[in-house]
């Protein structure tokens, strides 16, 4: 017994065995138990990949865009919105032009219309008065307005008009007056208007 204990084999064999033994030992005390503690300590933020970086500023570089973005969509429906006011409104613009055309060349017609009719009437008052005496003439043109009297005058021959408006004087004093206003304004209109009334005549 003492011969196999003292063999070189067992003393390598033993000597083996305790140097597998210790190292085993070590091993499963020491060095995976720091592995496996270091690998249950929280993940420090240096040890995030890279596309788990956050930068504060492009953080808010990219907030300004979005708010840009907003204010520039707002914008932009605020200016299509004008440019539907300003479609309907140009619409209603080109209503009302036609609709003034329409009126005002009804109107010019109407004028016309009126001028001719006036014409007429002169023509008809002319050949009244030309059957009559100055004085009589006079009496008539009391009851007419002035613009009327003067467009009357104005068609007649110098020489009836300036009778005329020499018997008007000589009615009385605010026809004397008379007679001077309408020879102004026949003067004003026709540089060749009747300048033998006396303006200035006595009652």
């Amino acid at each position: 017994m003492n011969r196999i204990l003292q063999s070189p084999l067992t003393v390598i064999g033993a000597a083996g065995l305790m140097f597998f033994l210790t190292l085993f030992l070590t091993l499963n005390t020491t060095h995976f138990g720091a592995v496996n503690a270091a690998t249950k300590e929280p993940p420090s933020p240096t040890d995030d990949p890279s596309w788990k970086f956050r930068n504060p500023e492009m953080d808010q570089w990219i907030s300004n865009m979005k708010e840009e973005r907003e204010a520039l969509a707002v914008r932009t429906q605020e200016l299509k919105d004008w440019e539907q006011r300003l479609t309907v409104e140009s619409r209603e613009i080109a209503s009302i032009t036609q609709a003034v055309s329409v009126a005002q060349a009804d109107y010019d017609r109407r004028v016309v219309m009126f001028k001719e009719q006036e014409k007429e009437n002169i023509k008809k008052q002319l050949k009244v008065v030309s059957g009559m005496s100055p004085d009589g003439a006079v009496a008539m043109m009391t009851e007419m307005p002035d613009n009327e009297v003067v467009k009357l005058l104005f068609s007649m021959k110098t020489d009836i008009a300036g009778a005329i408006l020499d018997a008007m004087s000589k009615v009385g004093q605010p026809q004397a007056k008379r007679a001077a206003m309408l020879a102004q304004r026949l003067k004003d209109v026709l540089p060749n208007a009747p300048t033998n009334t006396p303006a200035n005549a006595s009652p």
